[in-house]
């Protein structure tokens, strides 16, 4: 089965820009998502993360929710900022729900504000 991650061209190194495409599995985050991060934060140190959920997602497995995503990769620590991109109200409420709990800068994003959330994520602090 083809994973239900894409890694999104077009942006600098050190950040991991993803696209969930219909139901994300705890398998898609193993092979897609943390070598990808694994890899940034061993040639930069540090990585930024743009997460999008668009019209193309449809869910998440039992094993796969977001917890599983964030706070379940051992790089976590390295994490400097998160863009969450979606119209999912349940997945916007689990984020700013979870914000406190994490060393990154980490906002939520609509659908539409995509080139908002990449400027972000691309930002020179």
């Amino acid at each position: 089965r083809e994973a239900m991650i894409e890694l999104l061209d077009g942006f600098p190194e050190s950040v991991v820009a993803f696209e969930a495409v219909g139901e994300v599995t705890s398998h898609d985050y193993k092979m897609v998502l943390d070598p990808a991060i694994k890899a940034a934060v061993a040639e930069h140190g540090s990585v930024r993360v743009m997460y999008v959920l668009g019209d193309r997602f449809t869910g998440y497995s039992g094993a796969a929710m977001w917890d599983d995503a964030v706070i379940g990769t051992e790089e976590f620590r390295h994490w400097q900022r998160i863009a969450v991109v979606t119209d999912t109200p349940w997945v916007a409420h689990s984020v700013n729900a979870f914000a406190w709990m994490m060393p990154a800068r980490i906002k939520v994003f609509a659908v539409a504000d995509r080139e908002v959330a990449r400027n972000w994520i691309t930002a020179d602090d």
